[in-house]
């Protein structure tokens, strides 16, 4: 099925959909997109990782002493 052939396809669901269809196709997208956005994060983590983009525990207690203090 096509990208638009299945926008359609939920289109129509939704326009003819009751209550319980809409708070569970949003509870679905707003998780998806949640996790879409997790993923993404921890690929930029991996990322700085490789590259060296890293901090020690120490440097990490200092920041927070620093954030704390202004």
């Amino acid at each position: 099925m096509s990208s638009s052939d299945l926008r359609r396809k939920l289109h129509s669901y939704i326009e003819s959909g009751d209550k319980q269809l809409l708070n569970t196709l949003n509870e679905t997208v707003e998780t998806y997109m949640q996790q879409k956005e997790l993923d993404q994060m921890i690929a930029e983590g991996e990322e700085d990782i490789k590259a060296g983009r890293t901090y020690g525990q120490d440097e990490v207690q200092q920041m927070i002493l620093n954030w704390t203090k202004e």
